[in-house]
């Protein structure tokens, strides 16, 4: 049973701190700023491949640090992620994370992690995470793909007006609730028939 808990975080108000900038550290700070670009983070790594530095390049809110980590680089930081090969340094990072409640991400090391950083969906304002608990990267990926297909662009628009609605609709928050699910029902009904006729 999945028992991870869903949240989606203003990456922008908070502080993270990647450890790694190899192919890995790569990719974990490309899916954090594809979902938040304007993401704080600071690196810290005593290898920077060519590609992480073609990456960053001209994003202000990005500290890069060519050095070893060090145990107070964690101070202040809400999140850590780790894109380190070395067994040593994951286990004493997340005894420092632990000490002092900062959330931990271990690439590829399921068992010292808090979090995951899963494979989204998103369409304009739509967003969808999915995760596999950690047991297959690559089925998520899979189901990320299939999703992508039968999300229609046009949903982003369907999200606007129910905004719109949603202002405008009087009584409390149950009442527009009601006429919400109602109107978002009868949204569904017409692309089931929509899709039957083609």
């Amino acid at each position: 049973m999945n028992k991870l808990f869903p949240i989606y975080v203003k990456l922008e108000q908070t502080h993270t701190l990647l450890v790694g900038a190899g192919a890995v550290g790569l990719e974990k700070i490309q899916a954090m700023l594809a979902n938040s670009p304007e993401a704080r983070i600071d690196v810290v790594s005593r290898e920077v491949s060519t590609d992480f530095l073609h990456f960053i390049a001209g994003r202000h809110h990005i500290n890069l640090e060519t050095r070893d980590f060090r145990d107070d680089d964690i101070k202040q930081k809400h999140m850590v992620v780790v894109a380190s090969n070395n067994p040593t340094l994951n286990a004493h990072i997340k005894k420092l994370c632990q000490a002092q409640k900062t959330l931990l991400n271990v690439a590829d090391k399921p068992d010292l992690c808090d979090f995951y950083l899963g494979s989204v969906v998103q369409k304009g304002n739509l967003k969808i995470g999915i995760s596999t608990n950690g047991l297959s990267p690559t089925m998520a990926k899979r189901i990320k793909q299939f999703l992508n297909e039968i999300i229609p662009e046009e949903i982003d628009e369907t999200l606007q007006l129910m905004s719109a609605l949603r202002d405008e609709l009087k009584g409390d928050l149950k009442e527009k609730i009601v006429v919400l699910n109602q109107h978002t029902e009868t949204l569904m009904e017409q692309k089931k028939q929509h899709d039957r006729a083609n």
